[in-house]
């Protein structure tokens, strides 16, 4: 019977080869995950937007991996549209789009309503 330190076809170091080469591949993926780039907004445009249109948004914060801080205002169709995050008009904006998901959860996402709105 061999000792656990004698498994057959594995030498010694084999245990230290296999922990170093675990080692060097979580350092590889780990490094090439902090290498994608956000989908960051690089300009905004304070134009005002019609609410109904709308179907989600998402804060840009300046420092978190993106250059502005913006508020990123996601159509019923995909479109993402960036916009300063400090407008007064934003905030209806906001307070409209979270009481439309609201409502479309209530009610399955079905309807007119809640075309484009994503389930959270």
């Amino acid at each position: 019977m061999h000792s656990p330190a004698q498994r057959p076809g594995m030498a010694p170091w084999g245990d230290a080869k296999l922990f170093f080469c675990i080692l060097f591949i979580i350092y590889c993926c780990t490094a090439t995950l902090a290498q994608i780039p956000m989908d960051c907004c690089l300009t905004v445009k304070n134009k005002t937007i019609e609410k109904t249109v709308l179907a989600d948004y998402h804060q840009q914060i300046k420092g978190q991996g993106c250059s502005l801080s913006a508020m990123i205002l996601v159509t019923r169709r995909g479109r993402r549209l960036c916009v300063p995050d400090n407008e007064p008009w934003i905030q209806e904006v906001v307070k409209h789009v979270d009481i439309l998901k609201k409502y479309c959860k209530n009610h399955s996402y079905k309807g007119n309503r809640c075309f484009g709105v994503k389930r959270a």
